[in-house]
């Protein structure tokens, strides 16, 4: 499981570098040049080092890419600026595990011991227990249903591209063939990268249409120089560098098992807020981390 650990880490670090550049450059711009730099990196190691388009499974991790840092992610950085951070975290991180459980379920056939489910119900747990926002909470209040419904879809993106996933590594096993977690990262996010220039291309209509031709601006336009290291952090952390560990995770462990540990990253958010925002978590946050980190350990024993 340790590669779903090392997920974690840079998934963490993500979602930092995530909240502030769309705070810098809107959601969809943000969003967009996070796809590419992730394109270019991933493509550069899928070309030089791994199997490049090929493997025997590009279909099936395409449209996991479509699914997941297609309209998952889209899903998720709008839901940034409404939720928050914080909780739109816990809404993707929680809520993708259970859907991924029930599609594995239905579709591939994968079970969980009692003792698995209930270290992972645990996980799960302490992180709505440590985020669930209180009554003196700062999150936004302009469009929160939106926010969790957006929240919603998100979750459902990701947990349905996990699975996809797991899916396109039985179908390259069964070739007899070994993809590693960068390759199949870099298939995914073709078909994130897809999904994204289709929604680019109805935003230049629907500006154009509308006759707001200044309204491209914030989707199309560069970022100027002093973002570009907040634009290449938060293409590297996560589409990058985490997806890579999170297929390699994938690999080898089930959905429903590696998504309860990456659903810990907003507890390792947590220290990273109070260095860098002075954002000090309370008693909740503490309480529930160590429920969460207890379920990790569980599970990582079993």
């Amino acid at each position: 499981m340790f590669p779903a650990f090392l997920a974690t880490l840079l998934f963490s670090g993500s979602v930092i570098v995530a909240a502030r550049s769309t705070r810098a450059l809107g959601s969809d711009r943000a969003n967009l040049w996070r796809v590419i730099v992730a394109t270019l990196a991933l493509g550069a190691w899928a070309h030089a080092l791994g199997a490049g388009t090929g493997g025997g499974a590009f279909g099936m991790f395409f449209v996991s890419g479509c699914v997941g840092f297609g309209v998952g992610d889209i899903a998720l950085y709008h839901c940034l600026p409404r939720l928050g951070p914080r909780l739109a975290a816990l809404m993707v991180n929680c809520l993708a595990a259970p859907f991924a459980a029930v599609i594995e379920w239905f579709w591939l056939g994968t079970t969980l011991t009692l003792a698995e489910a209930a270290f992972s119900a645990a996980i799960l747990f302490g992180v709505a227990l440590a985020l669930a926002p209180q009554r003196e909470s700062n999150l936004p209040t302009g469009g929160r249903w939106l926010g969790i419904g957006l929240g919603i879809i998100a979750g459902l993106g990701q947990g349905l591209g996990a699975v996809l996933s797991r899916k396109g590594f039985e179908i390259s096993a069964a070739a007899g063939l070994q993809l590693d977690g960068g390759t199949a990262a870099y298939q995914r996010i073709l078909g994130g990268l897809a999904v994204v220039l289709l929604r680019l291309g109805w935003l230049l209509a629907m500006a154009r249409l509308a006759k707001r031709p200044g309204a491209l601006t914030d989707t199309a336009a560069p970022p100027s120089r002093q973002i570009w290291p907040l634009v290449l952090a938060n293409g590297l952390a996560g589409p990058t560098l985490g997806v890579a560990c999170f297929q390699w995770a994938l690999k080898t462990t089930p959905a429903a098992i590696v998504l309860p540990i990456t659903a810990t990253t907003p507890l390792v958010v947590i220290p990273f807020t109070w260095y860098f925002d002075h954002d000090r978590p309370g008693w909740r946050a503490l309480i529930g981390g160590l429920l969460a980190v207890g379920g990790v350990i569980g599970l990582t024993l079993r």
